[in-house]
């Protein structure tokens, strides 16, 4: 594959970029009770498609698991919390000397924004699902972000955070690196350009050594 023929890169947010696995399981109180808790809402995100109500799927998720909804409310006072993957800032600030960057996020426009604010790093673009009117993997979701980008998917390389995304971006004719940090099974059985447990190997693709 052609290592210089992307003028873009679009990345997951909440997990692609920002470990929220670690803030979900201290607010559920044990990382199986989290994982489950996680998981549940991104199978919610993933399949309601119409944008509804941000914060209530988080609920619906935490009750469909078990997990009680005035505890896990207690995740959006600790929203501030969240922090990018130890490695995610270098890799992001060495990308956007080179290509375009974005963010297209399962997110309110609220918690998007302030999840985005804990990176050091300037984005080129973002879009939230609450902006498109969509979640993930809707078409319209990714066709926000590359018309905010002024790209074409063949142009553009999609850095997902779970097999959704990954199945999501393929759809539409991008490129697509799953960040797999914690080695979720791939479900879809859509398979993407690369596998990987860091952001690293972003780096040698986007020829940036």
């Amino acid at each position: 594959m052609n290592k210089v023929k992307y003028e873009a890169v679009v990345f997951d947010l909440l997990t692609g970029l920002i470990n929220s696995w670690s803030l979900w399981n201290e607010i559920a109180g044990s990382d199986l009770t989290g994982q489950k808790w996680r998981s549940r809402y991104l199978e919610i995100t993933y399949n309601t498609f119409q944008y509804q109500d941000y914060e209530k799927l988080v609920l619906q998720a935490a009750r469909d698991v078990g997990f009680s909804e005035s505890k896990a409310a207690n995740l959006f006072d600790e929203w501030d919390r969240l922090s990018p993957w130890p490695e995610a800032e270098e890799v992001l600030n060495k990308i956007r000397k080179k290509y375009l960057i974005g963010i297209a996020t399962n997110c309110s426009i609220v918690r998007g924004n302030k999840a985005i604010n804990t990176m050091n790093v300037k984005f080129d673009f973002s879009v939230t699902a609450e902006e498109a009117g969509f979640y993930k993997p809707h078409p319209e979701m990714y066709n926000s972000i590359l018309n905010k980008m002024n790209t074409s998917p063949t142009k553009t390389l999609f850095v997902a955070g779970s097999p959704f995304d990954v199945i999501g971006a393929k759809s539409m004719g991008m490129d697509v690196y799953w960040h797999n940090r914690i080695g979720l099974d791939n479900i879809t059985k859509q398979e993407p350009d690369y596998n990987e447990k860091t952001l690293y190997k972003l780096i040698e693709i986007l020829n940036l050594q």
